[in-house]
Parts: structure tokens; sequence; C-alpha cells
């Protein structure tokens, strides 16, 4: 025989509509630029393509650039060093709290998320794998989208899969600009494709035109 006990009935909580944290204000513009961040996300045969942008964008590129490279998270990274041998620019593994700074290269660690907050500071985050990926170009460029809007640009390279694809889609949104390596020049098109895939490229280049095209649009034209 089934006896049923009664319980004491619990008031269900008030639901209050979900709701999006407002930026408080934007964060500060850095001087000469149109645009103040440039996200970068490569995977397979990024090396390359990102020591070629390294060379070729000029010591007094007034934007900050932020770059997620997937690397085996089972082993330290030299990809920093090994950039700023190369580079024109300020470059540094991206730690906790750093402030985004014009003319320098912020690279996430290996297995930390890295995202952009709204006071243009870093964060770096261990939470869950996104698409079996940690860091995710994915979470870095829909925070920066959120955080920078219009004055954000998104670069996707080489690289096998699809992240990136979904940032992509946040940077459009929120009225930035995206720049995506052509086919020919790609060594892996799996990244690059996904996101031409969306619809929300607005150019796609041969890796070699990608400083120049990058110099030409984060500097801020003086009014005639």
């Amino acid at each position: 025989m089934r006896i049923e006990r009664s319980m004491p009935k619990i008031p269900e909580p008030v639901k209050e509509p979900l709701r999006v944290p407002p930026r408080v204000e934007a964060p500060p513009h850095f001087p000469g630029a149109s645009f103040d961040v440039v996200g970068i996300a490569a995977s397979a045969g990024g090396l390359s393509a990102l020591l070629h942008l390294a060379r070729n964008l000029p010591p007094a590129f007034p934007s900050a650039l932020v770059v997620v490279q997937h690397l085996d998270p089972r082993h330290r990274s030299l990809m920093a060093q090994i950039l700023s041998r190369s580079a024109t620019l300020a470059v540094k593994e991206a730690a906790e709290g750093d402030h985004l700074a014009p003319a320098t290269i912020f690279v996430a660690p290996p297995n930390w998320h890295l995202l952009v907050n709204c006071d243009a500071r870093l964060s770096l985050s261990q939470s869950e794998l996104v698409h079996f990926l940690r860091p995710s170009a994915d979470l870095m460029l829909e925070s920066l989208a959120f955080s920078y809007r219009e004055r954000a640009v998104a670069v996707v390279l080489t690289g096998t899969g699809s992240d990136g694809a979904m940032g992509v889609r946040a940077i459009k949104k929120m009225g930035g600009t995206v720049i995506v390596q052509d086919r020919k020049s790609a060594e892996f098109f799996g990244m690059p494709g996904a996101a031409i895939e969306t619809g929300d490229v607005d150019v796609v280049l041969p890796l070699e035109e990608i400083p120049a095209a990058l110099v030409a649009l984060v500097t801020e034209k003086e009014a005639t």
C-alpha cells in the first residue's frame, strides 16, 4: 500500500525578467584610432600568418591587438616570445587585469579563455571548453563586440574548424568590421571559410594585404 505524505507548500520564487547589464560607460578611445581593438583568431598554420602581421604593422599602430591562437594546453607557450622577435610592436602574453594599449599585441595563454572587458582590461577564465577549445576565439570576439561595439575589428586567419564564426556574427551585429584571410593564402581554410559562410564578413583578403588594410582601417582620418 502506497502512503503519500503531504509536504508543506513552498512558495515559488518571484520570477523577474532576464536583464542584460548595460555597459556603464564606453571604454576609452585611443588617440588617432578609428577602431580601438583588433581581435585576431587563428589556429593551424597561424604562427606563420601572425608573424607576417607582426612584421608588417608599423610601430605607431594606433590600436591594441588581442590574439587567440589555438595551442597545446599541455605545454608552455612561446608564442609571445616568438612574435616579439619579429614584431615592430610590443608583444606580451596576456595576464589577468592587463590594460589594453595601442601598438601592443596581447596573446592568449594556452588553456585560458581571454576576454576583453568594458573597462579596457583583459580577463582570463578557465570556464568550460567551447567547441572543445580553450582559448576560444568565439568567446574573445563576443566579449570584444560587447565592450567595443562599432570600434572593434575581427580578423580570422588560417585554421581548421569553425571557431570564430559566432564571434564574427557578434562583431558585425554590434557594428564592428570583419576581415578574413582568403582561401589561396590560408594554409587551412576551415576557420576563414566558416566566417565567410556567416555572411557577416566585410572583406576577404590575401594574407599579404591584411596589414596594410588594417593600417588604413584603424588610422583615424583627419577632418578636412
